[in-house]
């Protein structure tokens, strides 16, 4: 390992980048070795850690899964029963996906508590706000994956509640269930939309976080 990074630092200058990283210093007022309240500025780096956790368990069950109706509920039960280690891969993906949520409305609750939403960091607010809604699409499309009576039904009762919505509802219930009602284009769409669509605008809308929350520092409480 000490090879391959001495041969990309010198080709890439890595080492000033990463002491950039490693050694920027945190405040007191976030810094819970120093005072316990501090641990409520650490949600957002627990939001992200699941974050990546649900990514890397994702990419494992996207090795055995099948998104059609014929072999969607066999490929769950075959992840869940026959690969090793799947039954805890996919029960640490099912119960990332509560904690990601509760972690992502925890921080967003932090930030209002402090006024971390306040100017200059209002761009930063509204981000914060799509990433929210990302992580609730995950949960959406990600649910009737398993394909079975439960899944069916719940994405049938949310769809229907998106047709609720004035003016666009109808239009974005079809381009969602591919039809009039939930079947095989449903659930190829919401497959597509679970591992490439809903992925790609999380990579973008972190990053912009990051960026901000770099540039602005961490914001002073209260």
């Amino acid at each position: 390992m000490g090879r391959i990074y001495k041969f990309l630092d010198e080709r890439l200058n890595l080492t000033p980048l990463i002491r950039s990283i490693a050694e920027h210093e945190v405040p007191a007022h976030a810094d819970p070795s120093k005072r316990l309240s501090a641990f409520m500025y650490c949600f957002g780096g627990i939001a992200f850690f699941i974050l990546l956790l649900q990514a890397l368990t994702g990419v494992f069950l996207m090795l055995y899964y099948v998104p059609s109706p014929e072999d969607a509920y066999a490929s769950v039960n075959y992840i869940q029963n026959e690969t090793a280690f799947g039954g805890f891969v996919r029960g640490l993906h099912r119960v990332g996906t509560t904690a990601a949520v509760v972690m992502v409305s925890l921080h967003m609750l932090r930030v209002v508590l402090t006024g971390s939403y306040k100017n200059p960091r209002e761009l930063n607010w509204i981000v914060g706000i799509f990433l929210l809604l990302l992580v609730a699409g995950f949960c959406f499309t990600g649910y009737l994956l398993p394909w079975d009576q439960k899944a069916y039904w719940a994405t049938t009762v949310g769809v229907n509640m998106v047709a609720t919505i004035p003016l666009v509802g109808e239009f974005l219930a079809d381009a969602l269930r591919g039809g009039s009602e939930v079947g095989a284009l449903t659930l190829v769409r919401f497959f597509v939309i679970h591992v490439i669509f809903l992925p790609a605008f999380l990579v973008i809308f972190l990053a912009a976080h990051f960026f901000m929350v770099r540039r602005q520092g961490i914001s002073e409480p209260l």
